[in-house]
């Protein structure tokens, strides 16, 4: 589908005005604007998107409710642990009990993740679907720890999400604009 990126300078404010606030309640990224359709938050535009196309989800109603559901566990169950572990290494005061906490937590969702991973290529359905583009992301956050060494359907199923070309064509254009070597992100 035809787009136009806008990039927003967060650490420059563009985020907080009452413009951007009108769009986006939280004032958060990412937001659409389909011909005046305004949508915010990642996993109802990756729906929208994939409602719209018509790719990226089956077209039977239990097969895109699987999706949905998907989705859901991605951002709700899958990332939680792991955005709040991500956030204590990097910009904590090094609470090593919350820290031995929020593993513990990581490791029984990622434990639950390799059981439905196990035998399966995607997390929803047969074929690639929105729901593995937002679970892969999610699982994008722990990249560069250890968390995933004891997952290893799991690291298959993210190995194979970042392989498409699609996820390539996208590390590139970000790098582009941001002006930043490509292997620095990823």
């Amino acid at each position: 589908m035809p787009y136009r990126l806008h990039g927003l300078d967060h650490t420059g404010g563009e985020l907080d005005g009452d413009a951007y606030g009108d769009i986006s309640c939280f004032r958060q990224v990412p937001v659409i604007d389909d011909e005046g359709f305004v949508l915010s938050e990642s996993a109802a535009i990756a729906l929208y998107l994939a409602e719209k196309s018509g790719r990226l989800i089956p077209p039977d109603f239990q097969g895109r409710t699987r999706v949905t559901q998907w989705c859901f566990a991605a951002l709700a169950t899958v990332e939680l642990p792991l955005a709040q572990l991500q956030m204590l290494d990097n910009f904590g005061k090094g609470d090593a009990q919350l820290r031995v906490w929020l593993v513990a937590w990581a490791e029984r969702v990622l434990g639950n993740l390799e059981g439905r991973l196990d035998g399966r290529e995607w997390i929803a359905c047969a074929g690639f679907t929105a729901a593995d583009l937002l679970m892969a992301a999610v699982l994008r956050e722990i990249r560069k720890t250890d968390l995933l060494d004891r997952y290893p359907a799991v690291q298959a199923f993210y190995g194979r999400a970042f392989a498409r070309p699609a996820w390539s064509r996208t590390l590139e254009a970000y790098a582009q604009r941001h002006g930043v070597e490509v292997a620095s992100i990823r």
